[in-house]
């Protein structure tokens, strides 16, 4: 038998991609101030629906820091018709999923249902979001399986990363310096009366957007909540107004944070600095950069810190967009031995991607993976929905989603450079090492990187 070698010589290339168009959808504001998204997708008879409520874990009391999360947790656990179980139950006998979260910026309640199931399991929706009874036994364990979780998280050093990284990066006083799920300290205090309390803040028609996405033929929505909500009415006086917090930047030089854990036999590095909000001029040409930078399999941080030093098995960075500025973060977890270097290789990296343009096949490879995984982000009425959600939460144009794609195929090299120019700070970020502080320790100060601190944690309270 004989092989034709030169096959092997010869990749395939990647074709050009298809076209793609976000769905269709309208918007009509109901009676009680409410605004309802609807988009109709003939052929998906599974129906998702969202309601986002603006005021999400950025505009709690900073001592009640994780209240948020656990009120959205607890919404779930019983309303004034039923208990958590029978609760459960009812969704299941409808072929239905009800859930509820927080984020940074909004409270959610989620459904997705077969569309001839939708007004019961809508009924049902409304009764969560209408009637809960936050009941004080499922708050309090709730509350204390976050405290087991913050136990568990102290001794995994990759989340003990994440929840010291805020710190690092944020000043005191923001909430983004903490976990938005909150901190022993603060979580602690929480019962049953401040989850209540923070319910009824965000828990007003005017403050709600409903979204609604599936196959809606024959189904008239309006009618239908305008009767589900006909008990909901405003709370007396004007609007309430969500102001988007700002977001100082505290780091004015680059530091070194040491988290000691004795004993680790890698180091959980993070790198980064306040980053941008999702409404910038420049998105697009912040994120084709990002991904050339750390996004991608062959991004610069993959190919120095994994296929050339073998310091990792991976390395990452991205922005966390935000209403106001989250975290820019650098990411990998790399041998003890080699802390130091992979964190001055990182440090290099970020600066190169300030001064060095990126080569044509790095752009080619940035825009073709966000332009090619684009529609498969949106293959269910959930992610739709989902995707729609972002469109409020973030206050974006309605033209947002079917502008993504010509607009990262259009962004440029010079657009790269000038986004990290304007976005990427190396010389004013925050190095958070979370690894044995004794191995570690010499090497990071003779790199001579910034000022060195070790924090050593404290035993966890039981």
């Amino acid at each position: 038998m004989t092989v034709d070698l030169s096959v092997l010589d010869v990749r395939p290339s990647p074709g050009r991609p298809r076209p793609y168009h976000f769905p269709h959808f309208e918007r009509r504001t109901l009676a009680n101030g409410a605004q309802l998204v609807t988009a109709d997708l003939p052929g998906r008879p599974l129906v998702a629906v969202r309601l986002i409520l603006e005021g999400g874990a950025t505009y709690e009391p900073p001592d009640r820091g994780g209240v948020s999360i656990l009120a959205a947790h607890a919404l779930t656990e019983g309303t004034e018709r039923y208990t958590a179980i029978e609760l459960v139950e009812a969704a299941e006998r409808l072929g239905a999923e009800l859930s509820a979260e927080a984020g940074w910026d909004s409270f959610s309640l989620a459904l997705t249902v077969p569309a001839h199931r939708l007004e019961p399991a809508m009924a049902l929706f409304v009764e969560v979001l209408s009637r809960p009874t936050f009941p004080a036994r499922e708050v309090d364990r709730l509350r204390d399986e976050r405290l087991a979780d913050l136990l568990q998280a102290r001794a995994d050093p990759r989340r003990l990363a994440e929840l010291s990284f805020g710190a690092a990066v944020f000043e005191p006083g923001s909430p983004f310096a903490r976990p938005a799920g909150g901190l022993e300290e603060t979580v602690r205090r929480l019962d049953r009366a401040a989850v209540e309390e923070r319910y009824v803040d965000v828990h007003d028609p005017r403050l709600a957007t409903v979204i609604v996405a599936g196959q809606l033929e024959g189904i008239d929505l309006a009618a239908l909540l305008e009767r589900l909500f006909a008990d909901w009415h405003p709370a007396a006086g004007e609007a309430p107004v969500v102001r988007w917090p700002t977001v100082a930047d505290p780091i004015e030089r680059t530091f070194v944070r040491i988290v000691d854990r004795p004993g680790s036999v890698q180091s959980e590095v993070r790198i980064g600095h306040v980053g941008v909000p999702r409404r910038i001029a420049d998105f697009y040409a912040t994120i084709v950069m990002s991904a050339a930078l750390g996004g991608l399999f062959r991004s610069r941080l993959q190919l120095k810190l994994r296929e050339e030093k073998g310091y990792t098995y991976g390395a990452s960075a991205s922005f966390d967009f935000r209403r106001s500025p989250g975290p820019f973060s650098a990411r990998s977890a790399v041998r003890t031995d080699a802390t130091a270097p992979a964190v001055a290789d990182a440090m290099a990296e970020l600066r190169r991607i300030r001064e060095e343009p990126v080569r044509p096949e790095e752009l080619d490879a940035a825009r073709d993976y966000l332009v090619g995984v684009f529609p498969l982000r949106f293959e269910t009425p959930a992610a739709i929905a989902s995707a729609l959600a972002g469109l409020v939460v973030q206050r974006l144009p309605d033209d947002e989603l079917e502008r993504y794609r010509p607009s990262v195929a259009a962004v440029t090299a010079d657009e790269v450079l000038a986004a990290a120019e304007a976005h990427i700070h190396p010389d004013r970020a925050a190095i958070l090492v979370v690894g044995d502080a004794a191995r570690v320790e010499a090497d990071l100060r003779a790199a001579g990187l910034g000022e060195v601190e070790v924090v050593r944690e404290a035993a966890p309270a039981a």
